[in-house]
């Protein structure tokens, strides 16, 4: 869109605009129904000449994902769009992180099988691809049958299993219907944030059972000691008293929380 603004090129209203999910969008331009969907979606509709089908292919083989823009009433290809998706620059440092907080990485897209194995061979993770909305729900559905899950997403696909995810983790940058379906969104967009995030959480859970065993003990033996005699009334109340600052301090560290380790 910017390249377009900076080139002076003149973009048409669009209307009547829908989407097939995980499929297509479609709209009414200029008078033309049109749409831009999958290759898969699109050979279901159109009759691609041959030679687009090699230029697809070429493009799909160089990691792209491939979009086809075709006039639904002409039944006519117009034009193919191809886009890469690349790694975030933290994107390894942070899979390795969770790897040593031994948490199983497993990427579910909608792209094409090539991209998806490119990009994951990179970080050494599990994947699937070529997943529309509902088979990652229910891959979902599947993995948490032994397992916690947290889903991590940033597009319209991904909001039915960030909802069905134990934690549904949006990023800052996604669009709004992940934002406000999931639990968490990562305001910086950084993939290292989530190994934060589970980091500061497992502190957090420690930080709650640390104060639970000490405030607990000490009314405990405070409380025999009282029965028995060897201490008074306010003393007990002191220490009671004293309990409170302390599980207070203690849960004040957190907010000396860094972040983990990027070495």
């Amino acid at each position: 869109m910017d390249h377009a603004k900076a080139a002076k090129v003149v973009i048409p209203d669009a209307s009547n605009a829908f989407a097939t999910a995980g499929k297509a969008v479609h709209a009414t331009v200029a008078g033309r129904s049109l749409a831009i969907g999958s290759p898969v979606y699109v050979a279901e509709k159109v009759m691609l000449p041959a030679e687009q089908q090699i230029q697809i292919e070429t493009l799909q083989n160089d990691g792209k994902t491939v979009s086809i823009l075709f006039d639904e009433q002409t039944r006519e290809a117009l034009g193919l769009v191809a886009l890469r998706d690349e790694l975030r620059e933290d994107a390894q440092q942070a899979i390795a992180q969770l790897n040593k907080m031994n948490v199983r990485s497993v990427m579910l897209t909608g792209d094409n099988s090539r991209t998806a194995k490119a990009l994951a061979s990179q970080l050494d993770i599990e994947w699937q691809a070529e997943l529309l909305p509902e088979d990652k729900l229910r891959l979902l559905r599947e993995m948490q049958s032994n397992s916690k899950i947290a889903m991590i997403g940033d597009g319209i696909n991904d909001a039915p299993a960030l909802a069905a995810a134990d934690i549904g983790i949006a990023m800052g940058s996604g669009t709004d219907v992940a934002i406000e379906t999931a639990d968490i969104a990562l305001l910086k967009s950084r993939v290292m944030d989530v190994a934060n995030l589970i980091a500061l959480s497992r502190a957090t859970m420690r930080n709650i059972h640390q104060n639970v065993i000490f405030a607990l003990g000490l009314k405990g033996i405070f409380l025999i000691t009282t029965v028995l005699g060897v201490t008074g009334l306010w003393i007990a109340v002191l220490a009671d008293t004293g309990a409170t600052v302390l599980v207070t301090l203690n849960a004040l560290r957190l907010l000396r929380f860094k972040g983990v380790s990027s070495r």
